[in-house]
């Protein structure tokens, strides 16, 4: 019986235009000034000193930024590039500049399980912050108190076995009473080889995999039938 539900983002909850037409390209255009700004923060300057540790280099402020968005257009999942992101997009959506999308039926189907009892994670390559900011500017209003925990790259890379055993073990349930939702197969692959029951949405024009469940949407997922 499924306990806890770990769910995607991108392409899953949310439309892959949103986060590619909007959230990325925003973040393009103000990381130079972002950086300039608050160089000297804490927080920020603790990913600027993480970007030059994963280049190997003592790259002065122009050197990290060109960094950063070369990371960007080469669509990196990167932790310090996207803890930056987020801080970006904090701005936009404090400022109105775009909401949170996030589909109908996920919305529905997510406020139900909590209803249920169902313990509601998010497991996303985006920053931890990235992922309040979404949900919590969402289309539908602050839909942050669904959800029990965040995951980001800072746990395991989303195509490795391991990061959802750790995924399981910090949830406290067992891998098959926790179902993964994603659209992209590789992650799914590893979700079940980590014994993590899996159902793949399949929205747009995603590869299907026929080694698991397919769901069009959030309504076509059935948990008595897993």
């Amino acid at each position: 019986m499924i306990k806890a539900i770990v769910t995607d983002i991108e392409g899953t909850t949310s439309s892959l235009s949103f986060v590619k037409d909007v959230l990325f390209p925003y973040a393009r255009k103000h990381m130079a000034d972002f950086v300039r700004r608050h160089a000297d923060e804490a927080e920020v300057r603790a990913q600027l000193e993480e970007v030059r540790r994963r280049v190997g280099q003592d790259l002065d402020l122009d050197g990290v930024i060109r960094q950063l968005i070369r990371w960007i257009d080469e669509d990196r999942k990167i932790t310090p590039l996207k803890a930056l992101q987020g801080m970006i997009w904090e701005t936009g959506y404090r400022e109105g500049a775009f909401t949170g999308h996030v589909y109908a039926d996920a919305a529905e189907k997510l406020r139900q399980w909590h209803e249920q009892g169902i313990r509601l994670y998010i497991f996303s390559s985006g920053s931890v912050k990235a992922q309040q900011l979404i949900f919590g500017h969402s289309d539908f209003g602050d839909l942050r108190p669904l959800f029990d925990g965040y995951f980001d790259t800072r746990i395991g890379a989303k195509r490795e076995v391991e990061a959802y055993r750790c995924i399981a073990e910090a949830i406290g349930r067992p891998a098959n009473e926790i179902l993964f939702l994603s659209d992209i197969v590789e992650e799914l692959e590893a979700a079940k080889q980590a014994g993590v029951q899996v159902v793949q949405v399949v929205r747009e024009d995603q590869a299907s995999w026929p080694g698991c469940r397919q769901a069009r949407d959030f309504g076509e997922i059935d948990l008595d039938s897993l």
